[in-house]
């Protein structure tokens, strides 16, 4: 354009009310009162609506390719996976309805479902279940820690040993079961528990606090399996968790049972009290003096149990203390500012419902039946494990990875270090 043209164009910028911005040291034009431009010529107008229109692309470009790239979420620095075995959203939901004073559920910030299906069949086993978790690769029921051809896959754990940093393995049943084993062994069978011990010897753990003392003191391959670990400098425990704190220079394994530790609520003897959280507690401390952090799983094993055996009262209390060491999980997570903490369960059991309570009332050859919804009544629909989609709970950094309906399998990947 000419000087005139252009001394017309900033009147029509006054007069029309346009706007001049400035936008990576380009003058952008944006268009105002576009009615007043009417009584200029035809060449003007189409002059100024042209240079608005150039304006509006411009801008949008310029907002689009100007924005600020928002920076991934740092890796966590630690991780700490909680199981609770058996455990559905229906468990998960038994925690509100059975008067807890708080659930610590509640303080998580994403939530997701994963599916759980196992190789070769419908519905899977503990083992299929928490392999997929721990390794990434669906598997056979009853394989712990290999592939459905049996090949070993590595672990989230020994994943974790590799970068140097702490491992940890809690369990409320044997520490040679399938959900802990998985971690740490690779078996076909998961009754073969003495091989699982003796791999367990030679596995990168530094801390874990279960039962299965039978399998390494009276180990049918290899005799006693507590030398073997004395030997290597671990310090071990049969009796109780310590009251204070742990050397971090040493390695530890307390092994508080024969085979599982007992319920929360036995019949003619003490239940097992505290000892999830207090040891979930312990472990933390202890892990966290490391300089390279660390990777711990918890494992509340007896929920299944209880809805095996279709006991609303056992499930109810192996519930609320899972609930408790979920919540020094996340006690420690909020403090920290680094630590990841996903709760999760391998599959569900018992195809556990809470219904209103029913009643039936019979007069002469009526029959009435009303259900009272101001009463929950717990309730099971089978005795074994059902293909239900499985609820994930993730709070910290990289939680936002766990929302969304995915394969189990999936969450090794979300939980591996990056």
């Amino acid at each position: 354009m000419t000087k005139s043209d252009c001394s017309e164009v900033e009147e029509l910028c006054c007069r029309g009310g346009a706007l001049l911005l400035q936008v990576r040291n380009v003058i952008v034009f944006l268009p105002g009162n576009l009615e007043f431009i009417q009584n200029y010529p035809i060449m003007k107008q189409r002059q100024f609506l042209l240079l608005s229109m150039a304006g509006l692309v411009l801008l949008f470009f310029s907002f689009h390719s100007s924005s600020p790239t928002v920076p991934p979420n740092p890796a966590p620095n630690n991780i700490i996976l909680l199981v609770g075995d058996g455990m559905g959203l229906a468990q998960v939901s038994y925690l509100y309805v059975s008067s807890v004073d708080r659930v610590h559920f509640s303080r998580f910030q994403f939530n997701g479902l994963h599916i759980n299906t196992p190789v070769g069949d419908r519905i899977t086993d503990s083992a299929a279940g928490a392999t997929a978790i721990a390794t990434g690769s669906k598997t056979r029921n009853g394989a712990v820690g290999v592939n459905a051809n049996g090949v070993p896959q590595q672990s989230l754990l020994e994943l974790a040993a590799l970068q140097e940093k702490r491992t940890g393995l809690i369990a409320t049943t044997s520490i040679t079961d399938a959900t802990p084993a998985a971690f740490f062994a690779k078996v076909r069978n998961r009754k073969d528990q003495d091989s699982i011990a003796l791999q367990f010897v030679h596995a990168p753990i530094d801390f874990a606090a279960a039962g299965g003392f039978q399998f390494f003191a009276k180990n049918k391959f290899q005799g006693n399996l507590l030398d073997s670990l004395r030997a290597s400098g671990v310090n071990i425990d049969t009796l109780s968790l310590p009251a204070k704190s742990l050397d971090p220079s040493r390695r530890y394994v307390f092994l508080l049972g024969p085979d599982s530790l007992y319920h929360m609520v036995e019949k003619d003897r003490p239940g097992r009290g505290n000892f999830l959280p207090d040891a979930t507690k312990l472990a933390i401390d202890y892990l966290a003096k490391g300089e390279n952090g660390f990777f711990l799983l918890v494992e509340g094993s007896l929920i299944d149990w209880g809805c095996h055996n279709n006991d609303t009262l056992m499930v109810r209390e192996e519930l609320r203390d899972f609930n408790r060491a979920v919540g020094v999980a996340l006690d420690f997570a909020e403090r920290d500012g680094h630590t990841l903490v996903v709760v999760t369960g391998d599959h569900e059991t018992g195809g556990f419902v809470l219904s209103p309570e029913k009643e039936t009332r019979i007069q002469g050859m009526d029959t009435t039946v009303i259900y009272h919804k101001e009463r929950i009544i717990p309730a099971f629909f089978t005795k074994e494990h059902t293909a239900s989609l499985v609820p994930v709970f993730a709070y910290g950094p990289g939680a936002e990875r766990f929302s969304g309906v995915y394969q189990n399998t999936e969450l090794f990947e979300k939980l591996k270090w990056q």
